[in-house]
């Protein structure tokens, strides 16, 4: 049996499969930053003393940059007490025998969604995740393509004004990540009139107690026509689309997957990656590459763990 694990800043997942590669079991724990990483790991030991069937390998996508080659953890930007500790040594002695392998978490969602999402079929996919950070992971005929350590395919630290005397300068990650988008919508709230359908969902969502996330507003607001809505769409996805453009000449993927919690704005933020993409493409390497919306959702990381371990 298999153990795919997914260690994150605010929720843990383990999902088990057999053999055929269906999900036998899940678990899903929340996660007390307060307890750092101690408490992940009792929480980690705990569940796998529930699990009665021998395991074989396991699998694990964590929340920040790893060195994959030992297991060992660089650091998490989210949860203390993680910084140099190896993880796989650990996860080897909870579990004698059983093959082990960590990887940075978006390249494990990268593998899920090439491997039993939506990109199934295309030989080299690019896949970036838009959370509270831009990442991303590139994987080349079912295995993940690795440059030097401790890590590569970092889309959200590309440049878009790069740093001066005067600026310092604002990436990817500084401009479309969820918090980012939060940021711009807040700001433009002001200047917006009473009727807009946006303004007044994220002003209901404060009154009641509710901050951050505004940028989860953006899809109903684009379905009741809300022109800063679409305007807003449209700066994410040419902004995406920029950096993407970059990944296109870099590696030509086949098939390009948006995924992570910006990308649940749907079908209209990927319409606006598409359109936008090929004005930033030479044209040698057009047609541009297809852009997908992920499928797997909070899947993909626990999934693409389990396919780590697929040819062990």
């Amino acid at each position: 049996m298999r153990l795919g694990i997914e260690i994150g800043g605010t929720k843990l997942q383990l999902f088990t499969s057999d053999e055929p590669g269906q999900i036998t079991q899940r678990f899903r724990l929340a996660i007390d930053p307060a307890k750092g990483a101690e408490g992940i790991l009792a929480q980690i030991a705990s569940t796998i003393d529930q699990i009665s069937t021998p395991i074989q390998s396991i699998g694990v996508g964590f929340g920040g940059p790893v060195d994959w080659q030992t297991g060992r953890i660089a650091t998490s930007h989210q949860i203390g007490g993680w910084s140099g500790f190896n993880l796989g040594e650990w996860l080897q002695q909870q579990v004698p025998g059983a093959q082990v392998r960590i990887e940075n978490d978006a390249n494990v969602a990268a593998l899920g969604e090439a491997l039993r999402g939506v990109a199934t079929g295309f030989r080299n996919v690019f896949y970036v995740t838009l959370g509270s950070g831009v990442g991303g992971g590139m994987v080349v005929d079912r295995q993940l393509y690795h440059g030097a350590l401790p890590g590569e395919a970092e889309i959200g630290h590309l440049w878009l004004v790069p740093p001066s005397e005067s600026s310092e300068g604002q990436t990817i990650e500084q401009t479309v990540s969820g918090w980012a988008v939060d940021q711009q919508i807040r700001s433009l709230l002001p200047q917006l009139p009473d009727d807009s359908y946006l303004k007044q969902a994220v002003q209901q969502a404060h009154e009641g107690g509710t901050t951050g996330k505004e940028a989860r507003f953006l899809h109903p607001a684009y379905e009741a026509s809300d022109p800063v809505a679409k305007m807003l769409i449209e700066q994410i996805g040419s902004v995406l689309a920029l950096g993407l453009s970059h990944v296109t000449h870099l590696f030509h993927p086949d098939a390009i997957v948006l995924g992570g919690g910006l990308s649940l704005i749907g079908e209209p933020l990927r319409a606006a990656v598409r359109q936008a993409l090929p004005r930033f493409v030479m044209k040698a390497f057009h047609p541009a590459p297809i852009v997908l919306l992920a499928k797997l959702g909070e899947d993909a990381v626990p999934i693409g763990a389990l396919e780590l371990m697929g040819d062990e």
